[in-house]
């Protein structure tokens, strides 16, 4: 047999060997299905603490075109306008859920889908708020388009586990992938339209803090985790 020959066989061996090991590195399992699909309009309560959805006030965050994009990508979306019924101060919530958190239905984070419908991000944090049981890590934006200043405050659950960047998301992807998992994901992003970013930052940890004690011990479990996670 000829060289040219032999090494032909070798290289088809071998990338038929690397299609087999793929196939068995496949995930094939998928995280809700051990722990139930996630119903955002029940997860999230509508009335909690000082604070209740404004029904007055629909949630238009995102164009149009934006919104057919995320429709495709995930399963459920849930947009809300909340009023505090002392203050008089609202809050604007936003959740994205994809039961596949496979790179075709990463979440969409904000960095990205603001900046594409004309908002400057002019500035880019991590922090922590508190939870009703424990310290959670986020980032927070400021995004501006015009007079309009929006702070922001997100999270991304990838299975149990937060993740604030791209890297996160796959490191977190991967610690289930190479258990046979495919976890679920969550988005949720809080955001207050005012010019002084701190005193929103004050209001949308209030708000979390109160909408966390409002839910149920399960619910609470996959919007932020637990304590460590």
């Amino acid at each position: 047999m000829k060289a040219v020959q032999i090494k032909a066989i070798v290289a088809l061996v071998l990338m038929v060997a690397a299609f087999a090991v793929a196939q068995a590195w496949r995930p094939t399992a998928h995280l809700v299905d051990s722990r139930g699909k996630a119903n955002l309009e029940a997860m999230f309560p509508k009335a909690f603490g000082d604070w209740a959805v404004d029904e007055r006030m629909p949630v238009q965050l995102i164009s149009p075109d934006t919104q057919a994009m995320l429709n495709k990508i995930y399963n459920q979306i849930l947009s809300r306008t909340y009023l505090n019924r002392s203050t008089g101060e609202r809050v604007m919530l936003s959740v994205a859920y994809g039961g596949d958190q496979a790179d075709a239905t990463r979440a969409h984070r904000p960095e990205v889908c603001y900046p594409a419908q004309g908002f400057q991000i002019i500035d880019d944090q991590r922090g922590a708020t508190d939870s009703s049981e424990h310290q959670i890590k986020v980032r927070r934006l400021v995004a501006k388009l015009g007079g309009r200043v929006e702070p922001i405050t997100y999270w991304i659950m990838v299975g149990d586990r937060i993740a604030l960047s791209g890297t996160e998301q796959k490191l977190a992807q991967l610690s289930y992938t190479t258990r046979g998992v495919i976890p679920d994901g969550m988005l949720v992003r809080v955001s207050t339209i005012d010019s002084n970013a701190q005193k929103a930052y004050g209001v949308q940890d209030a708000f979390i803090a109160q909408m966390t004690r409002g839910m149920t011990p399960e619910s609470r479990s996959r919007v932020v985790g637990t304590s460590g996670a």
